[in-house]
C-alpha cells in the first residue's frame, strides 16, 4: 500500500477534477429538478406544455438525473479510493470527456431533434415512434448514451484494476479471506469493499446496457434486422437498475470515510459487514426482474427471484450501514456541521426510501401500483433524501478541508428546507400513486391535480435549496488553491483495517 503522503499528494493532485465532476453533477442534478417542477406544474393544469415536450422534458429529467448523480458519486469513490489503491488520473479526465460529448448528443437528439423515448429507450420504441420523432434524433440519443457508457465503463475498469493490483483478486478487495474464515480481524478499507462491489456491478450493467444499445442502433438502421423484445427488455433493466443503484453505493462510501474522520473512530470491515456487501454484490444483479413483473412472457422462475431478493437485496448493505453510522457516532463527540449533517440524513433516507420499494416489489402489489406515481415517490426519497444528500455531504466536507468556506445560517436553513419539503414532495408522490395517478402522462383527471400542485410547491423550495448548496460550492471551487487540510483528514490508520 502507498504510504500517507503518497496518497495525500495523489489526492490534492486530483482534486480540481473531482470538483468539476461535482460541479458539472451538482447544476445538471438542479436543472433536472427544475424540469421535473415545470412537469409537475403542467399536470397540475398550472402551465400549459405540449404533451410532446412533455415527454421530451420526461426523457432528459430521467437521463440527467441517473448520469448526473452517477458522475458526482464516482467522484466520491474515485477520492476515497485513490487513498488506498493507485488509480490512473487520466481515466478520470477521459470518462469526463465521453461524458460531456455524450451529453451533448443526447441534448441534441431530445431538444432538436424531438426524441422522448424516456431515459429506458425501451426497444423498438426509438426507432417505432409513432411520428413523434424520426431516425437522427433516436441515433443521436442512443449515440450519446453509448458514450457515456463507454467513459464510465473505463472508469470501473480502472478502479477494478487498481483493487486487482494492490489486493490480489476482487476477490480481495471483498474480503473473502475474512469471508470463508480463513483469516480472521478485518478485511479491507469499507471505501475498498464498497469500490470492489461497485466496479463488479456496474462492469456488469454496462456491458449490458451497452449491448442492447448497440443492438436498438442496428435496428434503427436496418429495420429487418430485428432483437427479441423481451431479451431487449431484460438488458435494459438489467443495466438501469444496476447503474441506478450503484449510485448509493458510490456514494456511501463518504458516509464511511466522513463519520470515521469526524468521529476519529475506524470504520472497522468486520466479517458481518464483509459478508453484507458480497451478497448485495450478488443481489444487485440478479434482482433487476422486480422491474418486470407484468411481463407475463418472462418465466416464472425469474419473477419468483425478483420478489423474494428484493426483500433480501436492500437489507444486507442497510443494515450494518445504517447500525454502523448510530454506533460510530454514538458518544463519539462529533461536532455536526452540514457536511456530518447531510452524511447523516442520507442513512433515514435510506432506509425510508426501502420501504415503500419493498412494498412494490410485491407482485400482488406490483401489478396494481408499478404504474403510478407510487414508484418515483420511492425512487426520489431513495435518491434524493439518500444518495444526493451523501453527495451534498461531500460537497461540504470538501469546503471544510479546504478551510475557505464556512457554513452560515443560510446554509442550515436551506439544510432544513431541503429535508422537510423534500419529503413533502415525496409524500405528494405516494399519495398520487394512492389515488392511481399513473406517471408518465403528460395529461391528469381532475382528482389527480391537487398532488401535482402540492408537489410542485413543494418541489420548488427544493430547488431554492439546492441553488444554494451550488452557489456555496461553486464559491468554494473558486477559492479552492488543491491544498487540503490533512490534520482534519487524516486517515484512519491502516492497521485499523486489516
Amino acid at each position: 500500500m502507498s504510504n500517507t503522503n503518497s496518497q495525500g499528494g495523489n489526492a490534492a493532485s486530483q482534486s480540481k477534477i473531482i470538483n468539476l465532476y461535482l460541479l458539472i453533477g451538482s447544476v445538471v442534478i438542479l436543472l433536472m429538478m427544475v424540469f421535473g417542477v415545470l412537469m409537475l406544474l403542467a399536470q397540475g393544469k398550472l402551465i400549459d406544455v405540449d404533451p410532446g415536450f412533455f415527454y421530451e422534458i420526461l426523457t432528459v429529467h430521467g437521463t440527467g438525473m441517473v448520469g448526473a448523480s452517477a458522475l458526482a458519486a464516482s467522484a466520491i469513490m474515485w477520492y476515497f479510493l485513490s487513498k488506498y489503491v493507485q488509480l490512473n488520473k487520466g481515466i478520470l479526465i477521459a470518462n469526463f470527456i465521453f461524458f460531456i460529448v455524450g451529453v451533448v448528443l443526447v441534448l441534441v437528439g431530445i431538444f432538436a431533434f424531438d426524441f422522448a423515448g424516456a431515459w429506458t429507450f425501451l426497444y423498438p420504441l426509438p426507432a417505432i415512434s409513432g411520428g413523434g420523432w424520426g431516425l437522427t434524433g433516436a441515433a443521436l440519443y442512443l449515440i450519446g448514451m453509448l458514450l457515456i457508457g463507454i467513459g464510465f465503463l473505463l472508469l470501473y475498469l480502472e478502479t477494478a484494476r487498481g483493487i486487482i493490483k494492490q489486493y490480489g483478486s476482487l476477490g480481495g478487495g471483498l474480503g473473502w479471506s475474512i469471508v470463508f474464515g480463513r483469516k480472521k480481524g478485518y478485511g479491507p478499507p469499507a471505501a475498498v469493499v464498497a469500490s470492489t462491489m461497485v466496479s463488479i456491478v456496474n462492469i456488469t450493467a454496462l456491458v449490458a446496457g451497452a449491448s442492447v444499445i448497440v443492438m436498438s442502433l442496428i435496428n434503427l438502421f436496418i429495420p429487418s434486422i430485428k432483437i427479441d423484445p423481451l431479451l431487449a427488455k431484460n438488458l435494459t433493466y438489467a443495466f438501469g437498475h444496476i447503474f441506478a443503484n450503484s449510485v448509493i453505493y458510490m456514494g456511501v462510501i463518504a458516509v464511511y470515510e466522513i463519520l470515521a474522520m469526524y468521529t476519529k473512530r475506524p470504520w472497522k470491515a468486520n466479517r458481518p459487514f464483509l459478508i453484507a456487501w458480497n451478497l448485495s454484490t450478488i443481489f444487485t444483479i440478479i434482482i433487476y426482474p422486480h422491474h418486470l413483473l407484468m411481463d407475463f412472457a418472462l418465466p416464472k422462475w425469474m419473477i419468483i427471484m425478483g420478489q423474494a431478493l428484493s426483500y433480501a437485496n436492500g437489507l444486507p448493505v442497510l443494515v450494518v450501514t445504517a447500525y454502523g453510522a448510530l454506533m460510530i457516532v454514538y458518544r463519539s463527540g462529533i461536532k455536526w456541521d452540514i457536511g456530518s449533517s447531510f452524511i447523516f440524513l442520507s442513512m433515514f433516507g435510506w432506509v425510508i426510501g426501502v420501504v415503500p420499494a419493498i412494498v412494490d416489489a410485491t407482485i400482488v402489489i406490483n401489478h396494481v401500483m408499478h404504474n403510478t406515481k407510487w414508484v418515483p415517490g420511492h425512487f426520489h426519497m431513495y435518491m434524493g433524501l439518500g444518495a444526493t444528500a451523501m453527495l451534498f455531504g461531500f460537497m461540504y466536507y470538501l469546503a471544510k478541508v479546504n478551510g475557505k468556506e464556512k457554513a452560515g445560517n443560510v446554509d442550515y436553513i436551506s439544510f432544513w428546507v431541503y429535508v422537510m419539503f423534500f419529503l413533502g414532495l415525496c409524500g405528494s408522490f405516494l399519495f398520487s400513486g394512492k389515488v392511481s395517478a399513473p406517471r408518465r402522462w403528460a395529461e391528469h383527471f381532475p382528482e389527480w391535480i391537487a398532488f401535482d400542485r402540492i408537489g410542485a410547491v413543494f418541489g420548488t423550495f427544493v430547488i431554492l435549496a439546492v441553488l444554494t448548496f451550488v452557489i456555496r460550492f461553486i464559491g468554494f471551487t473558486k477559492s479552492f488553491d488543491g491544498k487540503i487540510d490533512h490534520k482534519f483528514e487524516e486517515r484512519i490508520d491502516p492497521s485499523s483495517h486489516a
